[in-house]
């Protein structure tokens, strides 16, 4: 296989642009009396967590699909904690993450070692 299979680009991209924006987003807080410290770190590791994600994805680490999944799940949870709305919309890009970086291109993808050569 040469290259990386778009599917997984896209994932990977919309990780660390999410990530991104989200930490400069909430790097704001940090100075925000109104916010609780400990809240606001959270929120920042979780950020920088998808921006290492999308990283990995790229470099081709297969436990990083189930990292995508994992924090895609968490973010089903918070959303449902805060409205029905939120919820189905992450629900939506969860099952779109989990095709994307499942479909069988991607699973080659993660299996093969050595930029594509098979051993």
């Amino acid at each position: 296989m040469k290259g990386r299979p778009v599917p997984v680009i896209i994932v990977a991209i919309l990780f660390i642009v999410t990530g991104c924006i989200g930490f400069v987003y909430h790097a704001k807080e940090l100075f925000d009396r109104d916010h609780v410290l400990s809240e606001v770190i959270w929120i920042l590791v979780l950020r920088i967590l998808a921006v290492l994600c999308g990283v990995l994805l790229l470099y081709r680490i297969n436990w990083a699909r189930w990292l995508a999944v994992a924090w895609m799940l968490y973010h089903v949870v918070i959303g449902a904690l805060n409205s029905v709305d939120q919820m189905i919309a992450h629900i939506i890009f969860l099952v779109i993450i989990v095709v994307l970086l499942f479909l069988p291109v991607s699973s080659k993808y993660f299996r093969l070692k050595n930029g594509g050569a098979k051993k």
